[in-house]
C-alpha cells in the first residue's frame, strides 16, 4: 500500500491541474463566445469619423509603407 501522505500531494496536484485546465478552457470559450457576439453585432454604426490628426498619422504611415516597400523592390525614391 502506497504512503496516505504521498497518495494526499498526488490526490492535491491532480485537482490543481485539473483546475487550472478548467479555467483556462473557460476563459478561452468566453473569448471565444466575445469574439462571435462582436462578429454578430456588426460594425459600430454610431462610430464618430477619424480626427484630423489620425487621418495625417494614417497618411505618414501609408508613405512610410511605400517608401519601404520601394527600398524592398531595389528602387530609390
Amino acid at each position: 500500500m502506497a504512503d496516505p501522505a504521498a497518495m494526499l500531494t498526488l490526490i492535491t496536484a491532480g485537482t490543481a491541474g485539473i483546475s487550472i485546465t478548467s479555467a483556462a478552457a473557460l476563459r478561452g470559450w468566453n473569448g471565444w463566445l466575445d469574439l462571435k457576439r462582436m462578429e454578430l453585432a456588426g460594425p459600430d454604426r454610431k462610430a464618430s469619423p477619424p480626427s484630423p490628426a489620425a487621418r495625417i498619422e494614417m497618411a505618414d504611415l501609408k508613405e512610410r509603407v511605400r517608401k519601404l516597400e520601394a527600398i524592398a523592390e531595389g528602387i530609390d525614391t
